[in-house]
């Protein structure tokens, strides 16, 4: 089972699917938005009044409706699976206004991102393990976002990740055999 961990809709249960996701663990959620809170207030930097969350392979949801329910204005989610698309408009609809969520039907690897950057405070990418070689994505990301804008990437241990030169990995935490790495602009 499923639930929202912070804000107003805490121990929400949201729908899940068997197959295709990985919802992030509510200990790596807790921790995730504990620490770009800390890193928020400690730099000055607004990541939630009139500003949008980017959940880069969204599956069902969890991180963006997280960011939700924490006080996030709007939240764009880019998923490709259909199976895993029902539950994430399920759960959209469960937690948000029909103007808080838009969902991009595509791949992110090939996809151009050509959303507004201008808002955007937080992005999470949560690709499956050991599949993509996130590079692309990274340096795309990196040329588009603004100097407040906070990164979370979530991989395997076993990944390899190759950082984009004007982008700072400012912490990076381990949870077995999970790894968040948290960038900003250098």
């Amino acid at each position: 089972m499923i639930r929202i961990t912070g804000g107003k809709f805490k121990q929400k249960k949201l729908a899940s699917i068997n197959n295709f996701v990985r919802p992030t663990s509510s200990l790596k959620r807790e921790a995730f938005f504990s620490i770009i809170e800390s890193y928020a207030v400690k730099n000055s930097i607004n990541l939630y009044k009139d500003k949008i969350f980017l959940d880069l392979f969204a599956g069902i949801g969890t991180m963006g409706l997280e960011a939700i329910s924490r006080g996030m204005n709007k939240v764009i989610f880019f998923e490709n699976n259909i199976e895993v698309l029902k539950i994430l408009k399920k759960n959209c609809l469960a937690v948000c206004k029909y103007d808080q969520f838009e969902i991009y039907e595509e791949n992110i690897i090939h996809s151009k991102l050509e959303i507004e950057f201008k808002n955007i405070s937080v992005i999470y990418i949560d690709p499956p393990y050991e599949k993509y070689n996130l590079t692309n994505l990274l340096e795309n990301l990196s040329n588009n976002i603004k100097d407040t804008t906070l990164i979370g990437l979530e991989t395997s241990v076993k990944d390899v990740i190759v950082i984009p030169e004007n982008l700072n990995l400012f912490q990076k935490k381990t949870y077995g055999k999970t790894i968040i790495y948290f960038f900003k602009l250098s």
